[in-house]
């Protein structure tokens, strides 16, 4: 039974915090935080943290953070999936954010001139260009952004004659929107056949990370979290030039959508009820479609649903089908191809139990985690009835090894390792996609 990877919000990092800002005061209920011209009051429950002062610091979304800085390596991230999402902001300089194509962004004057009603996602972000002070806010949430939100709404300028952001931080030199990906972004085939080893990491690793590591290892496939309320790490580096790039370094990109999952949790739980399961499948599916369209994922993409272990298969096996076949359908009928990633004892059985109930139903393509070291995707590894027909020839990934540090090319992640045999032109899903 592979571990679930989940971060628990009781690991809070040390090295991440930063003991005092020269900018941030204690009060009974809050801290004030002078940020790039910008005074907030920060809840005294918050971390804060300097990114620009620990580059390799992870956006995490589980712990109640104000991070400040543009986001460095994230080095320190591991987990995948998060129990509770928690109330995050992230504040950085406006002309040097990078554009994020899984995140809607609102241009607005000033703080205290945020719209009363943003477009939302199933990822539970937001993201505010805040043209007058010149800073991007990203706003991360559990159930609702209300709290966060009012954080931000009640920053102010900071006085005349005050510092306009430490020292560290240069002032931007105009107040320019970066350029947001959107749904017209070119589409790029970045799924070329591909059997051998692959990696997924909880952040999309920084360009000269992806160049060492293609240069030294052994690996030509990589899982890129691009989504999902239930995302653990936020995705800096993901853009559709960094798609653009990997696909057109060789890479073979796994797209990984971290919906809601197999547990009781409010933010990020999955319902009991199949009916209610099958039209949160369906959601997941357009949130998915939409950001792959935004990084530039042609259709016909196999887009990965990640779906945690579970122990109560009694009462998750009948909405984890749901939620699956749901999310396949919708898939399909919004032109890409279907995967899921599922523990080959609980979600791999469930799958398999009722395979032949619904055939054009099923994910096209089966990834399974079971970390018994074995680089194959065997029945046997793969949790599958022997001689099964099931997901049978380039339809298969197994995740053989969990959380753990690789480095290649001097530089190191941490990663799961998976062997993958997946040919998207090889899938047959009726007549959207014909067998070639």
């Amino acid at each position: 039974m592979a571990p679930t990877r989940t971060l628990l919000s009781g690991l809070l990092g040390a090295a991440l915090l930063i003991p005092a800002l020269p900018a941030a005061t204690a009060a009974a209920d809050a801290r004030t935080v002078d940020y790039h011209g910008l005074r907030l009051a920060v809840p005294a429950d918050w971390r804060v943290v300097d990114l620009d002062r620990e580059p390799g610091a992870c956006l995490r979304l589980d712990l109640p953070t104000l991070y400040l800085g543009h986001a460095g390596t994230q080095a320190e991230c591991t987990g995948r999936a998060v129990v509770s999402r928690a109330d995050t902001l992230h504040l950085e300089p406006l002309d040097t954010a990078p554009p994020r194509a899984d995140i809607p962004t609102v241009a607005v004057d000033s703080a205290d001139g945020l719209p009363e009603s943003t477009a939302r996602t199933d990822s539970n972000e937001l993201r505010y260009a805040l043209l007058r002070p010149g800073v991007m806010a990203t706003v991360s949430y559990g159930e609702a952004p209300d709290a966060v939100r009012r954080v931000l709404a009640r920053a102010r300028a900071l006085p005349a004659g005050a510092s306009a952001a430490p020292a560290h931080h240069a002032a931007p030199a105009h107040h320019a929107v970066p350029a947001v990906a959107t749904g017209g972004a070119a589409t790029r085939s970045a799924q070329e056949p591909f059997t051998g080893e692959g990696f997924d990491a909880c952040t999309a690793p920084a360009q000269r990370t992806m160049d060492a590591w293609r240069a030294g290892s052994p690996f030509g496939a990589v899982g890129i979290y691009i989504g999902g309320r239930a995302r653990a790490c936020a995705q800096p580096q993901l853009t559709a030039d960094w798609v653009r790039r990997q696909a057109e370094a060789g890479w073979h990109l796994m797209p990984i959508w971290v919906g809601r999952q197999p547990w009781n949790s409010s933010s990020t739980g999955l319902s009991t009820d199949p009916s209610e399961a099958d039209e949160q499948g369906r959601t997941a599916a357009e949130g998915a479609a939409a950001a792959a369209g935004a990084l530039g994922l042609a259709a016909g993409t196999v887009l990965y649903n990640d779906l945690e272990n579970y122990t109560d298969r009694d009462t998750w096996d009948a909405p984890v089908v749901a939620y699956l076949t749901a999310w396949t359908v919708r898939l399909h009928e919004l032109g890409y191809r279907s995967a899921a990633y599922v523990s080959a004892s609980s979600g791999a059985q469930a799958l398999s139990a009722h395979h032949d109930q619904a055939p054009e139903a099923m994910p096209d393509v089966l990834w399974v985690a079971r970390w018994n070291g074995a680089a194959s995707v065997t029945d046997a590894d793969m949790g599958l009835p022997k001689g099964t027909a099931q997901w049978y020839g380039p339809r298969r990934a197994h995740q053989f090894r969990g959380d753990h540090d690789a480095t290649y090319g001097g530089v190191t992640v941490n990663i799961d390792r998976n062997w993958v045999d997946v040919d998207p032109s090889a899938i047959g899903t009726g007549s959207l996609f014909p067998l070639s």
